[in-house]
């Protein structure tokens, strides 16, 4: 049925250095297992984990990466906004 042939899936095979400048949290999260399989799983996971949370499989608990607003900012920016859709200056 597919005129296409079969295209064979080779796996990808990655070597890569990470320096705790480069990224702490991750180099921090990664350390805390032996070389070895247990630390390529655990990169595997946080790797499979951040696609899902890129394509909003599940939803990242917001509380823990932005600070919340203070009741007078959003006042003001909800002042600017409802300015948006009042009478126009030219009346």
């Amino acid at each position: 049925m597919n005129s296409r042939p079969q295209i064979e899936l080779k796996p990808i095979r990655l070597v890569f250095e990470l320096a705790r400048a480069d990224n702490p949290r991750l180099y921090d999260e990664l350390v805390r297992f032996p070389q070895g399989a247990k630390r390529v799983n655990r990169l595997r996971v946080l790797a499979y984990d951040g696609l899902l949370a890129q394509y909003g499989v599940f939803a990242v608990d917001e509380a823990r990466q932005v600070p919340p607003r203070v009741a007078s900012e959003v006042s003001k920016s909800a002042a600017v906004t409802n300015d948006v859709f009042g009478p126009s200056l030219d009346e």
